[in-house]
């Protein structure tokens, strides 16, 4: 009889815990993946690298494009949970998920993913330059068809995931009408493309006993390609930043001194640092990455200060 007793302790012990109890609105809430606002905030890159920052009307624009941006962000993943809610319930942690846990009913779920992704290119048409309302509808096409199928296209999902991080950042210029260098589409693109390669290097690194247990894509690809892939996109995200710190481009040099050119330093460091975890395995959602590291928040801290030097030329 004890002996029964003390299997059926360890058998509860060792079943995984029940999904945490929310409401309906707490769920779309967490459905919506408040953690991944932070990727949002690219929309201020394009404006920032112009000096175009610094006024009211430029504030409150990229306040609405932030916010658009994440309703439509939002309206991707309450349409992803609601398809996958079956496969999600079978699986370890995604399981836990609202819709997945029958907290958020899939038919809710697809009818507020279906309304915010009709709201927000609509609001952006509304007040935003048209061109903000066509990105909007070209990232929620793209995103849908990347939780349809692309996901599951060899290199592909990298290039659509990279995408929308770059999508983000071209935002905030077409919405001020700044014209975008050529340097910062390549700096840009590229250090996206470092970051999700490094995210799915770590994935499979982390996974290799248990293959296809998180993702299935992740069988296709070998470590020894993925982490080819980080290693060439921050080699190129380097060299794109290297060439506009060097590029004068006919502006005066009056600053006390030269912070464009001593940038690369704290980029170049920056780099190194996040490639410390993509080397390790432990890459996982970069925003996690770079607001856990001490070192690196204060390498960006630093080279944050130096290109606001650069902009005002002081």
């Amino acid at each position: 009889m004890a002996d029964t007793t003390l299997l059926r302790q360890r058998a509860a012990r060792d079943q995984p815990p029940p999904p945490p109890k929310r409401g309906l609105l707490r769920g779309l809430l967490v459905t919506a993946r408040p953690k991944q606002w932070v990727k949002n905030v690219l929309v201020i890159a394009a404006p920032a690298a112009a000096g175009e920052l610094f006024s009211w009307q430029a504030l409150s624009q990229l306040a609405l494009v932030f916010v658009l941006f994440t309703a439509s962000a939002a309206a991707v993943y309450l349409l992803n949970d609601a398809r996958d809610a079956e496969a999600d319930r079978a699986h370890p942690t995604k399981r836990h998920r609202p819709v997945a846990a029958g907290q958020v009913p899939v038919p809710v779920a697809y009818a507020a993913g279906a309304a915010l992704g009709v709201l927000a290119p609509l609001a952006a048409a509304w007040l935003c330059p048209p061109q903000v309302a066509a990105l909007l509808v070209a990232y929620l096409a793209l995103q849908l068809a990347y939780c349809v199928s692309l996901k599951h296209v060899l290199v592909v999902d990298l290039v659509v995931v990279t995408t929308g991080f770059l999508m983000r950042a071209v935002s905030g210029g077409l919405a001020l009408g700044i014209p975008l260098s050529r340097w910062f589409l390549i700096t840009t693109g590229f250090g996206a493309l470092f970051m999700v390669a490094a995210k799915r290097y770590s994935e499979a690194v982390q996974m290799a006993s248990k293959a296809g247990a998180t993702r299935a894509l992740l069988t296709e690809y070998s470590t020894g390609y993925l982490r080819f892939v980080w290693q060439l996109a921050a080699g190129v995200a380097v060299l794109g930043y290297c060439l506009w710190a060097l590029e004068e481009g006919g502006v005066p040099h009056t600053s006390v001194l030269p912070w464009r050119q001593l940038s690369v330093v704290a980029f170049v460091l920056a780099v190194l640092r996040y490639a410390v975890f993509a080397d390790r395995g432990t890459a996982g959602e970069p925003e996690d990455v770079v607001l856990r590291d001490r070192a690196l928040a204060v390498i960006g801290a630093v080279w944050v200060a130096m290109y606001a030097l650069a902009v005002a030329n002081w």
